[in-house]
């Protein structure tokens, strides 16, 4: 099974560049080393990603679980060096060993598998039974996790402003989420269209942490990356979709640059224009909906979005109107004229996104 036509090369990681290029600034060599050879380490990759794209990846064989609904996780260790996807340690159905990142990957890629396959009836990534595959421990300090179009790979972090990449689930189910939009929508990574790929992974990503724990949205976080920031750090995660712009404040990080709404849009050259930052306005827009049903998230709002992204109406180059749009005539669809479409379009009124024509 492949793309949608006019496959993107699109190369996407947890930790904006953004952030690491604040990081490679300071005159802490703590600090700036690891970040330099990040972002160094992310080129490389996204040079890859673009050069598989152009001339074919492998083919993939599913294994035989694949038809019957069933994860088809391997895990490999890559030993603190780059070359992918390094040495087997743990294959499906493989008894937990003592590597504490190990073991929480391979829950975060079942854990991602179940929500798709339970709630969304979805078949893996690709909707195909396409086998998950992981590499921890890559490179030196490495700060950020990945999805290569083909593989998740997850880094240590530094110890300084980052900790395991592993820890936070939904860190993991973001990234196996571009994968889902890689199959499906296939949203250009610029501008609104690609800060709507990270929102539809972050979106996904919290509703596979909530389904973890199951809670409720009341009972939600709302953050991205929880648990990921090291004790330096003054923050509580990477993002926050209930409150964009307030996930830290921190004397080297700086403050969380999302905006709640369209009145404080960020027009930026950085960032494929953006995509990590603005994504906190349809990220909150998710977030209200959710809230206004109440219960679980993955139900009644999610179904609404995961219909949007897979169901074959949203452009690739789609601007958040058009997202909106189509998230209001979903509801209506699902759900009639009840409280599901008046949660949506109050939403996005909140956020200043225009739904309806």
């Amino acid at each position: 099974m492949t793309a949608n036509p006019g496959f993107e090369p699109v190369f996407c990681t947890i930790i904006p560049p953004h952030v690491l290029d604040t990081l490679a600034q300071s005159d802490d060599a703590a600090l700036a080393g690891p970040a330099r050879r990040t972002l160094e380490r992310d080129a490389i990759e996204r040079t890859h990603r673009r050069l598989t794209t152009v001339i074919g990846a492998p083919s993939v064989s599913l294994p035989k679980e694949a038809a019957e609904g069933k994860p088809h996780r391997t895990l490999y260790d890559a030993k603190h060096k780059t070359d992918l996807p390094g040495r087997k340690v743990r294959g499906e159905g493989e008894r937990p060993g003592k590597d504490a990142t190990v073991n929480r990957a391979y829950a975060g890629l079942g854990a991602t598998f179940e929500l798709y396959l339970k709630t969304y009836q979805r078949n893996s990534i690709d909707g195909g039974g396409l086998p998950l595959n992981a590499t921890v421990h890559y490179s030196e300090d490495y700060n950020n996790a990945f999805w290569n179009g083909e593989q998740m790979v997850f880094g240590d972090g530094d110890g300084e402003i980052f900790l395991d990449f592993t820890i936070p689930v939904d860190v993991i189910g973001h990234e196996l989420t571009h994968g889902v939009t890689q199959y499906t929508a296939n949203l250009t990574y610029f501008g609104q269209p690609g800060a709507l790929n990270e929102s539809m992974s972050d979106v996904f990503g919290s509703l596979i942490k909530q389904y973890t724990l199951g809670q409720t949205a009341a009972d939600a976080d709302w953050l991205i990356g929880a648990g990921l920031l090291a004790p330096r750090v003054t923050g509580k995660a990477l993002r926050s979709m209930k409150e964009p712009g307030t996930a830290y404040d921190d004397d080297v990080l700086g403050k969380d640059p999302q905006p709640a709404d369209m009145d404080h849009y960020v027009r930026t050259g950085r960032d494929n224009g953006g995509v990590h930052i603005n994504s906190g306005i349809p990220n909150r827009a998710f977030y209200l909906v959710a809230d206004a049903l109440g219960g679980n998230a993955w139900e009644r709002a999610g179904q609404i979005w995961y219909a949007v992204l897979t169901g074959g109406e949203l452009a690739q180059d789609a601007s958040f109107a058009d997202f909106a749009k189509l998230t209001v005539a979903a509801a209506r669809a699902k759900y009639g004229d009840g409280d599901e479409h008046k949660a949506v379009i109050d939403a996005w009124s909140t956020v200043k996104v225009p739904a309806t024509d």
